[in-house]
């Protein structure tokens, strides 16, 4: 998986439109190699995006747990202190 690609799934707040569209555009780059597609490539290149997108939404609307919703701030101080673990450098606050 793209390491660009974070977990949407059971948050509080629910991850957001925009958050989805930047997963999908994260996605289509992966799969495509372009992280910018030529103009005889965008129309397809945005399509693939809208359409990723809302199998997205459609996905994460649909899925239950019964799992305690995640927390944002948690989870990302938990990627901090991984990466700073992992490259030997001190976590941001």
């Amino acid at each position: 998986m793209c390491r660009n690609i974070r977990t949407l799934f059971n948050f509080d707040p629910p991850a957001t439109e925009r958050e989805v569209q930047d997963a999908a555009l994260q996605f289509v780059r992966k799969i495509s190699g372009f992280n910018k597609p030529s103009q005889a490539n965008q129309a397809a290149f945005d399509a693939a995006i809208a359409e990723v997108a809302a199998a997205s939404m459609r996905l994460l609307n649909e899925l239950e747990t019964s799992a305690t919703p995640k927390n944002r701030e948690e989870e990302a101080a938990k990627a901090r202190a991984r990466s700073a673990e992992r490259f030997g450098t001190t976590p941001a606050a």
